[in-house]
């Protein structure tokens, strides 16, 4: 279990959201919880300002940005767990949640694919065993009268 006082949000190696940049709402769960659902704030919303975070580089930013565009409201990203009774245990859900989320869309994108040709094996390869199974079709036909 992380410690309880943490001085942010570790998302890679390199990067780290501060504590002061992340904002938390809570409200009552409508998950399980028996009486305590009427009565606990379970319920976490951790609330992070993407767009004018002092943590990204410029580059960083646009990734994020562009990436995350359909979760962004204003550049703010909102993060929501209920799926615990414990609000501590939701609130660490969350935490685990926007850093997955965040080194997801950070990630550089993958290299672009070099089309290649099939080799002459492969080619050959593939020519045999549509011989071959064109062969044992018809070896299934009725034979025919000449």
């Amino acid at each position: 279990m992380p410690a309880p006082h943490r001085p942010g949000l570790r998302v890679s190696g390199a990067l780290t959201i501060p504590e002061a940049e992340l904002s938390w709402r809570f409200s009552r769960s409508s998950g399980p919880g028996g009486q305590g659902v009427n009565t606990a704030d379970s319920r976490v919303e951790l609330v992070w300002d993407a767009g004018r975070s002092t943590v990204l580089s410029p580059v960083q930013r646009e990734r994020l940005l562009d990436r995350l565009a359909s979760r962004l409201v204003d550049g703010v990203l909102t993060i929501a767990a209920s799926e615990h009774r414990a609000q501590l245990r939701n609130r660490d859900a969350a935490r685990e949640r926007l850093a997955a989320l965040v080194a997801a869309a950070l990630r550089p994108p993958a290299p672009p694919r070099r089309a290649t040709k099939p080799s002459r094996g492969s080619k050959e390869r593939r020519l045999t065993a549509k011989h071959r199974r064109t062969d044992v079709k018809q070896l299934r036909q009725r034979p025919r009268d000449m």
